[in-house]
């Protein structure tokens, strides 16, 4: 299958995809891949960006697309996911702003990455990265840190998947979204959830029956509150996080 044609989509609010300036980053800039840069350090990989707004439910590349770019997400939400043989999909993280995906090898993008809401995305070309690393070395340790970064959530996935029951892989999934949103500087609570029931199963390796029951019975017990299906309050801090430690 081709690779999609990321350029040629057709947005109507969009008029190009031309660079923008980086202050539609300012908010997550402390977590973004050019936090460490200086402002001259940014406006050299300003020039190399690729800019441009998606809709919902638009596929960025596939598993096995040959690895040309690495994104950056200035604002919305993005996940990755594996198809199974038989057909099955495994989510294996949802992304938001100031996340970085595309790292991938020779033999092709390991996983395929959609957008989840409309999205605002920075495109940087592999090569010219490579270049720019080349020239910037707090560049290229940010690069390094960011791919340990996704070693790491690829461990604690793996933990996720295999060790905890139901109920603490949904307390686990909501921790992580909150203090996700703390380092944005958002409060605690309410955590957003703009992917849907059925996403949150695929990544938590349960059936969107579990998930749906888990979420009704943690909001009988009053430790969250659902007032809308794109937000979960939370009401009991510590003991969700008690719960999400098996505790």
């Amino acid at each position: 299958m081709p690779p999609l044609d990321f350029d040629g989509h057709k947005i109507d609010h969009v008029a190009n995809l031309k660079s923008p300036q980086c202050r539609n980053c300012d908010i997550v800039r402390e977590i973004a891949f050019c936090a460490d840069l200086s402002h001259d350090e940014v406006s050299r990989l300003a020039t190399v960006r690729c800019h441009a707004t998606l809709p919902a439910s638009f596929t960025i590349f596939r598993e096995g697309d040959v690895v040309d770019h690495v994104y950056s997400i200035s604002n919305g939400a993005v996940k990755l996911y594996k198809l199974l043989p038989d057909g099955r999909r495994q989510i294996i993280g949802f992304l938001f702003s100031g996340d970085i995906f595309g790292l991938g090898t020779h033999d092709g993008y390991c996983y395929t990455a959609e957008t989840i809401t409309p999205t605002h995305l920075c495109r940087f070309s592999h090569r010219k990265l490579d270049s720019l690393m080349e020239e910037m070395p707090r560049l290229e340790r940010r690069m390094f840190s960011m791919a340990v970064k996704e070693l790491v959530a690829a461990q604690e996935q793996m933990l996720l998947l295999g060790r905890k029951t139901a109920r603490e892989k949904v307390a686990t999934f909501l921790v992580k979204l909150a203090e996700r949103g703390v380092k944005m500087g958002l409060p605690t609570s309410p955590v957003a959830l703009p992917m849907s029931r059925a996403d949150i199963a695929d990544y938590l390796g349960l059936t969107v029956e579990t998930v749906s029951r888990t979420f009704t019975q943690l909001k009988r017990d009053n430790i969250i509150g659902l007032p809308s299906s794109g937000h979960c309050v939370l009401n009991d801090w510590d003991t969700l996080r008690e719960m999400a430690e098996g505790t």
